[in-house]
């Protein structure tokens, strides 16, 4: 059965949303402990697989192998697994606290391979509480998270299937578990100055870079969409028309979006959201002066499979 596009609202599922996105904080917690550092801090990121959000397999810290912890969206549970065949799955259910689950997450770990101390403050959201101290989001909606997961899921096999052709280095589909989006990056080679000085930018944004990404709405910014930005954005940057006619610039973001609701409400949505992020990265090639042999790539020229 073909998977649907379904509606995401905000407002709908914002407290679930919260939740959920303070559980994957978790795993990106454990990401940036335990994994190699990598640059743009791509050991930090997720991924997202048939079963939800999924930390890369990661060196266990007593050195029997390795550690994976996934938010599987399907069974709704969080699951500790090592390769030494140890593992644990803590429910996830409609008034479990992210700071119990979290709690348990880590003893579990802690029981099969030793304590992992992490930063237990949550970044890039408008709450401060300590992950293990969380006791306010508990909001857990099943079906709002079976929605949410169809959606994200449709959103991650456009970026695959976008980034797939192209011939310079770029990474695989991210999810973000600070921004709570999925994305990919496709790199020029050349480097860049960092927007600022903070620990994030300065790490994730040295390099000349287009980013392509699809986000499920916030408490700012409510429509779920796709969006798409260069750096270092040259002037004038803002000013191009997209493909298909409702990607707009968004002054406030600083980003091209094509919202969630007009890529459904087309005749075939995963081919609308596909001409957006090849729109939006043939006007980023030309503005910024990428080299023209890698914007074409990305379009299949020369193929990867002859």
């Amino acid at each position: 059965m073909p998977l649907s596009w379904p509606v995401l609202a905000y407002d709908q599922w914002a407290e679930t949303c919260d939740t959920v996105h303070g559980h994957t904080q978790l795993l990106g917690k454990l990401a940036v402990a335990l994994a190699p550092p990598e640059p743009q801090l791509q050991h930090a990121a997720l991924r997202l697989t048939a079963r939800g959000w999924e930390t890369a397999p990661l060196p266990a810290p007593d050195g029997s192998g390795t550690l994976s912890v996934v938010l599987d969206l399907r069974v709704h549970e969080a699951v500790v697994e090592t390769s030494a065949g140890g593992g644990g799955r803590i429910p996830l259910v409609p008034h479990r606290s992210v700071g119990e689950v979290t709690r348990e997450v880590l003893g579990t770990i802690e029981g099969l391979v030793g304590a992992v101390p992490i930063n237990m403050t949550p970044q890039e959201v408008p709450w401060s509480v300590p992950l293990d101290q969380d006791d306010e989001h508990a909001r857990y909606d099943t079906d709002h998270v079976a929605t949410y997961f169809t959606a994200v899921t449709q959103a991650a096999l456009v970026l695959g299937r976008f980034r797939a052709p192209y011939r310079g280095r770029s990474t695989p589909v991210n999810a973000w578990w600070g921004s709570f989006d999925v994305a990919v990056n496709l790199f020029s080679g050349l480097p860049a100055t960092p927007p600022s000085d903070d620990f994030i930018m300065r790490n994730a944004m040295d390099a000349q870079e287009v980013a392509i990404g699809w986000w499920p709405g916030d408490r700012t910014n409510t429509q779920a969409a796709f969006y798409a930005y260069a750096h270092p954005a040259p002037d004038g940057f803002a000013g191009a028309s997209l493909d298909p006619p409702a990607a707009r610039w968004d002054d406030a973001l600083g980003e091209y979006i094509l919202e969630w609701s007009d890529v459904c409400a087309s005749e075939r949505p995963h081919d609308a959201a596909l001409e957006f992020a090849h729109s939006a990265f043939r006007h980023a090639c030309t503005a910024c002066q990428w080299d023209p042999a890698l914007a074409v790539s990305a379009e299949g020229s020369p193929p990867p499979v002859a």
